[in-house]
């Protein structure tokens, strides 16, 4: 008898082990990243993963790839909320100027699913936003941040569009395309619309 109820704790515990770890499964990675910002009082949402896009630069060396991260940002100031694109580029070979390459995310042209989107260069640092920090960690030390302001209909159209593309603008324009397919960070940009959207 001792060893029945011996074998039923076990079956229990094991059962609970089963459910914890299903729990756990469930749960996943956060999609999104918000909280106050403690110099500007604002609040900010932004996706867990941004959009990772590249391009082949093998011309300059074996293997060299420029990229795009991709991600959007939410910023809250007592109920006026403004919408942003966080633009992270570097690149895996050192590149002795980055001036073509800021020269180039001034203006550049998203494509979501071929509809074009413009974007306008607000401004290279997180407080052309109204934060005090990157709302993104970059991905690179010599990564070139960039923040343009759109509209949450425009993050919606991204967010449901299933081929996303940059064109990036001035004297040595550059198409980037998606790395892979992103499931986490396509998964975060519609729980960014759904978070935030009205």
């Amino acid at each position: 008898m001792h060893t029945l109820r011996g074998l039923n704790k076990g079956r229990c515990l094991g059962r609970l082990c089963l459910l914890a770890a299903a729990a756990t499964a469930c749960a996943g990675t956060p999609r999104l990243v918000a909280g106050l910002d403690p110099l500007t009082g604002v609040t900010m949402t932004r996706s867990s993963e941004p959009l990772v896009l590249y391009r082949d630069n093998s011309g300059r060396a074996a293997y060299a790839r420029d990229y795009v991260y991709m991600g959007p940002v939410s910023v809250n100031r007592m109920g006026a909320y403004r919408y942003f694109i966080w633009l992270g580029a570097w690149s895996t070979i050192q590149s002795p100027d980055a001036t073509s390459l800021r020269d180039g995310l001034e203006t550049a042209i998203l494509f979501a699913d071929g509809e074009p989107l413009s974007l306008d260069l607000l401004g290279w640092a997180p407080e052309a936003v109204g934060l005090s920090a990157a709302p993104y960690p970059s991905p690179a030390a010599s990564t070139i941040d960039a923040y343009y302001e759109v509209t949450i209909d425009q993050i919606r159209l991204i967010s449901e569009a299933r081929d996303v593309r940059l064109l990036t603008g001035g004297a040595d324009p550059a198409n980037y395309e998606p790395w892979d397919a992103q499931t986490m960070a396509r998964s975060g940009w519609r729980a960014f619309v759904d978070e935030v959207g009205y």
